[in-house]
């Protein structure tokens, strides 16, 4: 009797099996996940209200009325922490989608056209890469004013360099392969090939890095909040509620400790995730274990 042949869903099956058994992965996603509850929790409840100020309640130690303490006007800082989470959520992602949708793109078609074409893509990459993240954020402030939009925008423009880098060098190390030339001699164009055989094949590569700056993203979100640059009061930031604790931290350290604590363990955990990841898709990473 013949061996029934494999489906997808068997495929995924040990993908996910595999996944849960790398102890870096489950890790990171648990970590990852909870942090994305509490997120989303915050869109429907929070123990207090954030934009209530109550002087009289200012600079409380933690205690079983306010878990995490309350700030200098009174505001409850575990309810700040779980609607900044929001923040961090929103803007990573989107701001690694805006780079990985530019520039992927950009880096297969240069590494697709090659000579000059992929010469000058690159120099001009190098030129955005050289402006960070923050310097990006100040020269669009200074245009449009603070907020959230801007910082996603900043940080969403240097990631656009890192893709760009990614699928430029995944696909470069692509391109000389058997099924390629095969490919080309069958009549495929450069934009068919790229597309149909580039793409899927450094796409566990753009997830890996995919992951990575979603963690950079937070840190860089965090940052720029912290400089009054991202999302404006009364809207609670992670950023914002250390720059807030950094003259209260003789008085109140509590107020730099969790959202400290908040920030260190997300990207922690992302950071986790990405390793977790990178060692379930690389064949060599598999057959060392």
């Amino acid at each position: 009797m013949s061996a029934r042949a494999q489906t997808p869903n068997d495929g995924m099956a040990s993908w996910i099996g595999k996944a849960f058994a790398n102890r870096s992965f489950l890790t990171g996603f648990l970590i990852t996940l909870l942090v994305a509850v509490v997120a989303l929790t915050s869109f429907l409840w929070t123990p207090y209200d954030v934009t209530k100020l109550i002087i009289a309640d200012k600079t409380q130690a933690p205690s079983l009325t306010h878990w995490f303490g309350t700030d200098h006007f009174g505001r409850d800082i575990l309810s700040m922490i779980m609607v900044g989470a929001r923040n961090s959520i929103a803007v990573a992602p989107v701001a690694v989608g805006i780079g990985m949708g530019i520039g992927v793109p950009l880096g297969m078609f240069a590494a697709a056209r090659g000579g000059m074409v992929d010469e000058a893509l690159m120099r001009l990459n190098d030129l955005v890469f050289a402006f960070p993240a923050l310097l990006s954020a100040i020269m669009i402030t200074a245009i449009f004013g603070p907020g959230a939009v801007n910082a996603i925008i900043a940080i969403g423009i240097f990631n656009i360099p890192v893709f760009a880098r990614v699928g430029r060098a995944g696909a470069l190390s692509i391109w000389p392969r058997e099924y390629i030339l095969a490919a080309r001699a069958a009549g495929k164009s450069k934009t068919q090939i790229t597309v149909e055989h580039i793409l899927p094949n450094i796409a566990n590569q753009l997830l890996v890095q995919g992951t990575i700056q979603f963690a950079l993203g937070i840190l860089a979100e965090a940052g720029l909040s912290y400089l009054g640059l991202g999302a404006q009061p009364p809207m609670p930031s992670w950023g914002r509620m250390l720059f807030d604790a950094q003259t209260r931290m003789v008085v109140a350290p509590w107020m730099a400790l969790f959202p400290g604590m908040a920030i260190v363990v997300t990207v922690l955990g992302l950071n986790l995730l990405g390793d977790g990841i990178a060692d379930i898709l690389d064949p060599k990473s598999r057959r060392q274990r």
